[in-house]
Parts: structure tokens; C-alpha cells; sequence
């Protein structure tokens, strides 16, 4: 049996010995008779050219060969193409082919994948830079922008900075629970994408006070933070005293959270949104007023309340009277959560799971809820309007209707990072316009 050559040998001429001097040497290019040029050395054997022979006989082998290289250039070259169009925030490249990617995963697991990118900071800084339009003064805090992510994607307090990086005025984490608890059962998070629409039934998922305390805390202490954070406080499920697990929140993260919100409008918990009656209510607020103006030291987190978009004519009035009771007055609302209601046509999957519905089908909901309340408390308690907001648009008829600042969330799970800065940009040129003022 003949041995197989090597792939690459040298081949070596041991004929007679020629006098190199009689030999021709190939001239770089000859005048051809019609005046054109000519190579000549281009026509000689390769291996009398450069000594070296590649030998491709397997063809099989040749054809792996050029199969891994094509699958290594473009590999190469999508790879560094998807980092390009990341790092430069193309809006066309997270809508036509990474999010659809995300959303080959389940919902949850999709979330989860999100949230361990932005922990690790693996989504660039965003380039936009904030114009003076923008910059919002609430509760004696300096937003850089109005613009914030909602409670429910960072429940944990993990990706605080990369929000921010990302182009977030301000960050709400949570629903936090004093103790660690799992939340409902999988699967509890459902896509409506012909809708534009999320439905979920998580249940105040947490890892609990001490966890996130301790995340906030440390990030607090770095050099160079000076983001907004505001924590979003709930009840554990089979809590006794659901009350006191509200002051032991306002307790634990008074010294860390820029703002406190109290969450007694999550459809996911059984009994919670009884708390927006007026007398179960009267009696939280008057305690969690007390606790919060007992905190040590001269600042004092202002305290926010998150009510349900679902509220009849009677609930808002009576919301209303509360709140500006002395004994009560809060400093702010967060309107709204995630409704129950499915009068709106939906025309995707999964529409008749249980669980708060949020998306596109809120936008007006919210805006009209925006608009009562502002009207009943004559304007004077500041609103962060959320609900819906997919655009620039969005977002200023929720400031035209009262609101202060606003929050995303199921745009940004649809959309990604690049629609922060559009709706930014959209909202700077209708306030640029003489919009609002």
C-alpha cells in the first residue's frame, strides 16, 4: 500500500542540474506585439513558482475544508455584524432578528435571559444624550430624563445600572416581599404578539427583603452611581399581617430606595386589590404615612401608591378623598397596573388566561384613569403614568393628562433597548414643538 502523501509537501526537482544562467528568467511582464502587456510567469506550474504543493485528491476532504472555512467566515462576519448593529442601537436589528429570536424562547425564560444580559452589562451604554427638554424635577429628585422601566422586570433589583446605562431616567424594581417566596405556578407569563401584549400571573415572585436590601445597598456605595431607584414593595401571600409586611418594606430600604411604592393592585395575589376600598384603605395609609415620617434622618423616601386601572367611577372618588387626607397624603400615584378586563378585541393566543393584562390594550385605559385622577386631586399629587406607551406619542398623552413622568414595560419586552432612545427622541421633539411645557 502507497503511503498518502502529505497535504502540504515540498517538491523538489532532481533531474540533470541545469545551469541557471541558461535558463530564461521570467521577466515581470513582457510588451506584447500589439502593445499589450503580458505575464509569463502567470502560465508556469505553480510548484515552479513557489516550491509548494497543496494536495487536494480526497475530495471529500477538500470539500470539508471549504465547508468550515465559509461556516467560519460567516459566522465571523454575523457575529461581528449583530455586535455592530447592538452596539449601535439599530432598531431594525433588534425588531427583524434578535427579539423574534427571544421570542422563539418562552416568555419567562425569555425574561430571564434578559435580565442576565443586562446583569452582566452585555447591552452597550446607549449614545443618546439627554437634552435639557427632558430633565424633570419630582419630589426634590433631578430625572435626568421622564422616561423609566416599571416594576415587574427587574423584580429582584439585578440589572439596576445596565437600566440606567441603557437610557432609563429612572428604575423601579420589585414587587419585593419581606420573605422569600416562589410566586404562582409555571407557566404564568403569556405573549398576545398580534396585540402587542403580555399577560402574567407571577405572584410577587422574590427573593425577598434581605437579598435585594443588600444589591441596592452595594450598588448605592459605588463610586459614580447616581441613578434613581425606586422600590416597589408587596405582600407575602400567606402573610398574616399584610400591613406589616408594608412597613417592614418602607422599614428596610428607607435608606436606599429614592422612592417607595406601595403595590396593592396586582391582580395576582388573592385579596390585594381590597386594600383600594376606602376604609381598608384609610387604615394602611394613616399606618404607612407614620412609618415612613419615623424613619431616622431628615430625608425622607416619598411614598407612592400603584392602584388598578380597573377601578369604577366610585373607587377613584374615593381613592381621591383618602389621599389627600393629612393622615394619608402620599406623595405620589402610580397609574396603573395591569388590568383584568378583556373588553378590548384581542385577536391572539392565549387571550382568556388568567392574570394582569398589560400592553398595547392599556394604552387609553390608563390615560383616562391618568386624567380622572389628576382631576379629582386637583393636580396636586404628582403621577407616573404607565400603560401601554410604545412611542414618543404615547408618552406625552399620559403627560398631557396629568402625568409627571412615565414608565415602559411591554414595549421594552417586545422592543428592546433601541426603543428607549425613539421614545425619547419622539417625546424631546413634541416637547420642542410646544407640546407641553
Amino acid at each position: 500500500m502507497v503511503e498518502n502523501r502529505s497535504r502540504c509537501s515540498i517538491r523538489r526537482n532532481d533531474t540533470t542540474k541545469t545551469n541557471v544562467s541558461q535558463t530564461p528568467q521570467p521577466t515581470p511582464r513582457e510588451q506584447r506585439m500589439d502593445g499589450s502587456l503580458s505575464y509569463p510567469w502567470l502560465s508556469r506550474p505553480r510548484e515552479d513558482c513557489i516550491g509548494i504543493v497543496h494536495d487536494y485528491s480526497d475530495r471529500s476532504t477538500l470539500g470539508h475544508y471549504k465547508i468550515k472555512s465559509m461556516l467560519y467566515v460567516t459566522s465571523s462576519a454575523v457575529g461581528l455584524c449583530s455586535a455592530l448593529s447592538i452596539y449601535r442601537e439599530n432598531e431594525r436589528f433588534y425588531d427583524g432578528v434578535l427579539m423574534p429570536l427571544m421570542q422563539v424562547l418562552d416568555p419567562e425564560t425569555s425574561h430571564n435571559l434578559a435580565i442576565t444580559v443586562s446583569k452582566y452589562g452585555l447591552f452597550p451604554k446607549s449614545k443618546y444624550k439627554d437634552t435639557d427638554s427632558l430633565k424633570t424635577e419630582v419630589w426634590q429628585l433631578n430625572f435626568k430624563n421622564p422616561v423609566g422601566i416599571a416594576a415587574g422586570f427587574d423584580k429582584q433589583g439585578e440589572s439596576i445600572e445596565c437600566l440606567h446605562n441603557i437610557g432609563f431616567g429612572f428604575v423601579e424594581i420589585g414587587s419585593v416581599t419581606p420573605k422569600p417566596q416562589p410566586g404562582n405556578e409555571k407557566p404564568r407569563v403569556f405573549r398576545l404578539d398580534k396585540d402587542k401584549a403580555i399577560i402574567n400571573r407571577y405572584g410577587f415572585n422574590s427573593e425577598g427583603h434581605d437579598v435585594v436590601y443588600n444589591r441596592i445597598k452595594y450598588l448605592k456605595s459605588k463610586q459614580g452611581f447616581t441613578g434613581i431607584i425606586g422600590v416597589n414593595l408587596g405582600k407575602n401571600k400567606d402573610s398574616k399581617d399584610p400591613i406589616d409586611d408594608y412597613v417592614q418594606g418602607i422599614i428596610k430600604f428607607g435608606d436606599v430606595a429614592d422612592y417607595l411604592v406601595i403595590n396593592i393592585s396586582s391582580p395576582n395575589t388573592p385579596g390585594l386589590r381590597t386594600w383600594q376600598r376606602k376604609e381598608e384603605l384609610q387604615h394602611l395609609l394613616e399606618t404607612l404615612v407614620v412609618a415612613r415620617n419615623n424613619l431616622p434622618g431628615a430625608k425622607k423616601p416619598p411614598l407612592l401608591l400603584k392602584v388598578a386601572p380597573d377601578l369604577s367611577q366610585q373607587d377613584r372618588r374615593d381613592i381621591a378623598d383618602v389621599i389627600l387626607q393629612d393622615k394619608c397624603h402620599i406623595d405620589g400615584l402610580v397609574i396603573s397596573n395591569t388590568t383584568v378586563e378583556r373588553v378590548r378585541v384581542l385577536n391572539s393566543e392565549h387571550t382568556k388566561q388568567e392574570g394582569g393584562l398589560s400592553g398595547k390594550p392599556l394604552t387609553h385605559l390608563a390615560t383616562e384613569l391618568i386624567a380622572d385622577m389628576y382631576r379629582l386631586t386637583s393636580g396636586t399629587i404628582p403621577i407616573v403614568g404607565v400603560g401601554g406607551i410604545f412611542s414618543g406619542q404615547d408618552a406625552y398623552e399620559k403627560i398631557l393628562a396629568g402625568a409627571c413622568l412615565v414608565q415602559l414595560y411591554t414595549s421594552f419586552a417586545y422592543h428592546g433597548p433601541p426603543i428607549v432612545t425613539r421614545i425619547k427622541r419622539e417625546l424631546d421633539e413634541l416637547v420642542r414643538q410646544g407640546y407641553c411645557g
